[in-house]
């Protein structure tokens, strides 16, 4: 199986999306695609782990479906606002490796202060 670093995404989401006259979407209808995309994701986790069980006419869908489309979505939002995601995400976890460092019980009984 091929490993991508959020990089080899990026360029690989804008080589495909670079194919088509229209391009991106607008920021909004990227918003409004990715919300569908977390909900669908959403439906299956309840179908699997939650009480509403699928009607017998629904089709088995993976969930690791789901959240890669959620990753090509909220990838294409990224390469249309020229967002890295790469530092999208070091600063993501730069503030809750800060905020969060003392909020949960951590398995080694230390805390860090």
């Amino acid at each position: 199986m091929m490993k991508y670093t959020t990089e080899d995404i990026q360029k690989r989401v804008d080589q495909y999306i670079s194919q088509f006259k229209e391009g991106y979407f607008s920021p909004l209808a990227l918003q409004a695609r990715l919300t569908e995309e977390v909900g669908e994701m959403a439906r299956e986790i309840n179908h699997r782990y939650g009480e509403k069980k699928k009607k017998s006419s629904e089709g088995e869908k993976a969930l690791e479906e789901e959240m890669g489309d959620v990753i090509f979505v909220l990838t294409c939002f990224a390469n249309s606002l020229d967002i890295d995601l790469s530092q999208a995400f070091e600063s993501s976890m730069s503030k809750i490796e800060t905020r969060d460092k003392n909020r949960w019980t951590r398995k080694d009984g230390e805390n860090i202060k």
